[in-house]
């Protein structure tokens, strides 16, 4: 696959919605290779679960969307059918096939809906992730406020520096790893900033240098001032979730940070906005008997934000 997608197909989705919010919505884990000829890699381990519903809620409230995805992640709609073969039987006496999955009908006739104002793009290593991500912000970007960055991507902290080459691989010796060249696993760098870099330059810092530049963040903010973003904050220790989400406000110039600990994230999330002091915390019950998903009561204040952020950038 290559790192670049089609840009053909996100000009004509673009074309095809003129009046429309558009919202970019990253979702999955990222791969990186520790071998040129992989066989071993890092895993940024996500099932998509977060971004495809999302992009659900977000069609529904009369977004397109452009869904950049893991490779074999979940997907808008089918997601709500991951074993779909396991869900079907066969009435013998006339051959029919029924499925048992409730209100499957319904998810089908919303899926068909939908389906012209959704664009699909893959991706499965960080690279691709980078390089694409990108790519699509430099789409987005004559869009001004009508558009949207969400980023829900699980994205790896560490890239290889150095691939094991040619036809090696990892080897076991004596309790040991080794390889023909050693590896160095390095910090990624801050993907958030360099949304409209240069390919060639992003493509450099992402393998080669590593070093951050004020390049990246004075042309991160002329993006940022027309085109509203909004990132997802995953935490395991609660007293450095709130610290990190405001942090990431003025470090980055997010309008919005989602913040969330990864025991509680299905059911408590926190939104952390540049322009008011307070946090607003989202709690469903923990038995949530009605199984609402909170991405719907997120995307639902998140609609709200950007209309206010169009507004005030009319």
């Amino acid at each position: 696959m290559s790192n670049i997608a089609p840009d053909q197909p996100i000009d004509d989705f673009l074309k095809k919605h003129p009046n429309k919010r558009i919202v970019f919505i990253t979702s999955g884990g990222t791969q990186v290779p520790l071998e040129k000829n992989t066989v071993r890699f890092i895993d940024n381990f996500s099932m998509g679960t977060r971004g495809a519903s999302s992009a659900e809620y977000f069609l529904r409230a009369g977004y397109a969307v452009i869904f950049m995805h893991r490779e074999e992640s979940l997907k808008p709609f089918s997601r709500h059918f991951p074993n779909i073969f396991n869900s079907l039987t066969l009435d013998e006496s006339d051959e029919t096939v029924v499925c048992k999955i409730p209100n499957i009908a319904s998810i089908l006739k919303e899926k068909v809906k939908y389906e012209e104002a959704i664009l699909y793009i893959p991706f499965k290593t960080f690279d691709q992730y980078m390089t694409r991500l990108e790519q699509i912000c430099i789409h987005l970007n004559p869009l001004g406020s009508r558009a949207m960055v969400y980023l829900a991507a699980a994205v790896s902290d560490f890239v290889v520096t150095e691939l094991v080459s040619g036809n090696s691989k990892f080897k076991i010796s004596s309790n040991r790893m080794n390889c023909s060249r050693r590896t160095r696993l390095r910090a990624t760098p801050n993907f958030i900033l360099p949304l409209v870099l240069h390919l060639k330059l992003l493509r450099k810092l992402s393998t080669v240098s590593f070093q951050k530049h004020s390049l990246f963040r004075s042309r991160y903010l002329e993006f940022e001032k027309t085109v509203i973003s909004c990132i997802f904050q995953l935490e395991t220790d609660e007293s450095k979730l709130l610290p990190k989400a405001k942090a990431a406000l003025s470090k980055y110039g997010h309008q919005l940070v989602i913040a969330n600990m990864l025991s509680t994230r299905k059911h408590k999330v926190t939104l952390v906005r540049k322009d008011r002091e307070e946090g607003e915390e989202i709690n469903l019950p923990v038995d949530n008997t009605n199984e609402i998903e909170i991405e719907s009561i997120i995307i639902d204040r998140v609609g709200a934000l950007h209309q206010e952020f169009l507004n005030t950038n009319k």
